[in-house]
């Protein structure tokens, strides 16, 4: 939770600048893209775990916006992309998932 403390800015040589963070908090989020990493990846929403259909994720455990709680999305106000991987599991005090399929991510990257 100490951002500051594990990273900076991306370095200008790598071929990847990838921000790695469990919770999406959009604090993080923000300096993560304003520090120059261009795909972040994310969990710990579980997708929502219980979304409602033609409403989407009811909650996301984190301050993210609910309609984030899964996939890519553009990050706003940034160039850079995020992805939040829905997962494989539920929550320990919730163990149960309704219209959110559970998910275990594979994502190629090619050059641009």
């Amino acid at each position: 939770d100490d951002y500051a403390s594990v990273t900076g800015p991306a370095s200008e040589s790598a071929d990847v600048h990838l921000g790695l963070t469990h919770s999406p908090e959009p604090e993080i989020l923000h300096r993560m893209a304003a520090d120059g990493f261009s795909l972040l990846l994310a969990g710990h929403t579980h997708g929502g775990q219980v979304r409602v259909p033609g409403v989407g994720a009811l909650v996301t455990n984190c301050g993210l916006d609910r309609r984030m709680a899964r996939g890519l999305h553009r990050w706003p106000g940034s160039s850079a992309w995020l992805h939040v991987s829905a997962g494989l599991g539920t929550h320990p005090t919730a163990p149960v998932r309704f219209a959110c399929r559970p998910e275990a991510s594979l994502l190629t990257l090619v050059p641009r």
